[in-house]
């Protein structure tokens, strides 16, 4: 059995700029519109789908896995923009990045409050800090 993660949907105020936003900072592009959503493919075909929603957003949590030449320039996009990060999910290490199984990863907000992670080890492929 062969199974992948193809596309998730993720809502947002404006999905143009929440598209946007997400593709600028991971170095990514958005793919012309399809339908009702706005596309960020990611490099191994993962496509995040940007849906306009209105009222209360849930705040979802989505992490890229990303090489170490990737995080340095993902990160200094993320410090560029001013954005706070984290080193942990539930935001107590405030402009911090963790050393989580031996690699580097930090947690940042989209503009919509989804929790977004970019780290370069997999969890559990190596020693916790």
């Amino acid at each position: 059995m062969s199974v992948e993660l193809n596309h998730t949907i993720v809502a947002a105020h404006d999905k143009k700029a929440s598209a946007q936003f997400l593709a600028d900072l991971l170095g990514l592009e958005t793919s012309p519109p399809f339908g009702p959503f706005i596309p960020v493919t990611t490099h191994n075909g993962v496509t995040l789908d940007y849906l306009e929603a209105e009222g209360e957003i849930t705040p979802q949590h989505y992490a890229f896995l990303v090489s170490e030449a990737d995080f340095d320039a993902i990160f200094a996009r993320i410090r560029a923009a001013g954005l706070t990060y984290w080193a942990d999910p539930y935001h107590r290490r405030v402009n911090e990045i963790n050393a989580n199984d031996g690699g580097r990863g930090t947690y940042f907000d989209d503009p919509n409050g989804h929790n977004m992670e970019i780290l370069t080890r997999p969890y559990g492929s190596g020693s916790a800090d």
